[in-house]
Order: structure tokens, then sequence, then C-alpha cells
């Protein structure tokens, strides 16, 4: 069986692609990957995401993404696909030793937060513990709040919470920042953030949720302890990208290209109308693999929603 296109990742991305290529009568075929319903499955309540007045929970709307999905017969399997070949046609996938045929790829494996792989970050995510300033903060209204990192996303992030807190620490395990000199003005010149400078966090602390930390100052070798409402990781992300390595192009930061975000086409036989498409045709992506700026669940979506559309229109034209 040759299926019209094959889906690889689930979370807002994913799933938003099978509802409209499963409207479109693809009948595509979706596999979740190990991290079933993408990184928002760890989040507390999502407040900025159209028509729930009153927030909604990560989990419950991806449930509802994915029941919605397989209300238009969109098949999904929970496996996680573990090698691609973009080099013949129709384009293959394999779960294991199972092999797929698919006549168009759409690639939404979404991106992780790197973390500190201390004990109980699982558990902490979502109850104290974030990796989206712009999401949570407002959770944090007058409370007393950590930012991990010394680049310009933890910066940012510092900023964005200023707007509920001016408790903000930031935790910079050099004795110096790496972000723009502009962002650093901004944050040093700011009142309400205080920068903790050679310090690392080595511990959550906490039972039902987070309390507090351990800190270590990485000079004088010192640990102390103190008090904390929430704490927000800004080290960086990585986008789950290792499938499409010296398959399809990548920029420096390893998230896949597409027109929309800056690829070049280099092959001037294809006429590339697709904005979504990727440096191999056929092959389309979406979401966070693709994003390292906006972040966000509602853009997800909607690239999602332009990568089923390119994709039907290319298959239109087989």
């Amino acid at each position: 069986m040759i299926y019209n296109t094959i889906i690889i990742g689930s979370g807002p991305a994913g799933y938003t692609a099978a509802i409209y290529t499963a409207r479109a009568c693809l009948n595509p075929l979706l596999f979740s990957g190990s991290e079933i319903g993408g990184q928002i499955m760890f989040t507390s309540k999502v407040e900025n995401f159209p028509g729930f007045p009153e927030g909604v929970w990560g989990a419950k709307l991806m449930m509802d993404m994915r029941k919605q999905a397989e209300h238009f017969q969109a098949k999904i399997i929970d496996k996680k696909i573990t090698k691609v070949d973009l080099d013949n046609y129709p384009f293959k996938v394999y779960e294991g030793e199972n092999e797929y045929l698919t006549k168009s790829l759409i690639i939404a494996t979404g991106a992780k937060t790197v973390k500190l792989d201390l004990p109980r970050e699982d558990y902490f995510l979502g109850k104290g513990l974030s990796t989206c300033a712009v999401c949570d903060a407002a959770f944090y209204k007058d409370k007393k709040v950590y930012v991990v990192g010394g680049g310009d996303t933890a910066l940012e992030d510092a900023l964005a919470l200023t707007h509920f807190t001016n408790k903000i620490n930031l935790l910079v395990r050099k004795d110096s920042l790496k972000a723009s000199k502009i962002m650093q003005s901004r944050v040093l010149d700011n009142k309400s953030i205080k920068v903790l400078w050679n310090t690392e966090l080595v511990q959550l602390l906490g039972k039902e949720k987070l309390s507090g930390l351990i800190l270590l100052n990485n000079k004088t070798e010192e640990k102390k302890r103190v008090e904390a409402d929430g704490v927000f990781y800004a080290i960086g992300r990585k986008p789950n990208t290792d499938l499409f390595l010296n398959k399809l192009e990548l920029n420096d930061k390893g998230y896949l290209l597409t027109k929309m975000n800056g690829l070049l086409d280099k092959n001037k036989n294809l006429e590339n109308n697709y904005l979504t498409m990727t440096s191999k045709e056929g092959v389309f992506a979406c979401g966070d693999v693709t994003d390292w700026r906006y972040r966000q669940v509602i853009v997800s979506c909607g690239t999602a929603c332009m990568a089923a559309i390119d994709t039907e229109k290319w298959l239109e034209k087989l």
C-alpha cells in the first residue's frame, strides 16, 4: 500500500496536519513518536490559545485534537519512526522493521528544551518548572522566580516576566552574558531583575509543586537553598531533526529549512510555490521543527494547516 501522505510527529502541528489532510480525503497516516502529544503535554494551562476564555490544559487540548483527527478518519500509530528513505520514490519510512510507502511526507517532529538533567525535572514541569516564559509568565504574578541562562532567550524571558513580577533572578553560570549588547543593557538596567553570576541550579525542591532551589556558586563552591515559586529554563532548544541529517537542508541551529523560513531554491527546474516544502520535493515541514523564533502553539497549528494544504495541492499535480 502507498499512502498519500504520512505525518511524523504528534503535538499541535502533527494533529493539525492530520485534521486538514484527513478532511481533504488524503487518508493520512500519523506516527505519534515517543512523546505522544508533544511537549505541550507537560505544560500547565494554555491561556493564549483562542476559544478558551479560562484556558485549557495542554494534555486535554492534545487529546481533543487527536480525537478530531480520528473523527475524520486519520490513522494514528503510537510508534516512533526510526529511519527514512527520501532518495527513492515513493518515499519510505520505517518503524523498526516495518516499512511504509508514501507519496508525500509531513514532518512535525517538534523541538525539545535543553534541560539540566536534574532529579524530578519531568515531575516539576507544569508545577513550578516552565520552559516557556511567554506562555506561563501570567501564572507568576508577584511571585519569586528564577530564569536559567545567559543568552538572548533567557534575557527575553526575564524581561517578559517583569510585566507580572519584580522578583526575578537570572542564573548565569559564567561571569558575563552571551546575549546581544542591547539585551544585556535592558536586563542590567532593569530593577526587577537581579543577576546571580557564576551560579548554577543543582537541585529542585518541593513535594507536590516546586517550592525551592539549591544553587551553587561555581567559584566559591558554596551551595545555598532559596525559596522559589517558579523556575524557567532558557538554555536552548534542540529540534528533533536527527532523522533528516544529510537528507534535508537544516540551518545552523539544526532546524529544518522551508521556503518560508529561509530555504533558497537551488533547483531552478523546481517551481516551488509551496512555503512549507523542504529541500526535497514532496517533503513538507511544520511546527517547532522549523520554528526557532515564535515557539507558540497557535503558530505550530498555523504552519501545519499550511503544510497540509501545500501537500494537497502538490499531490493534485502528480
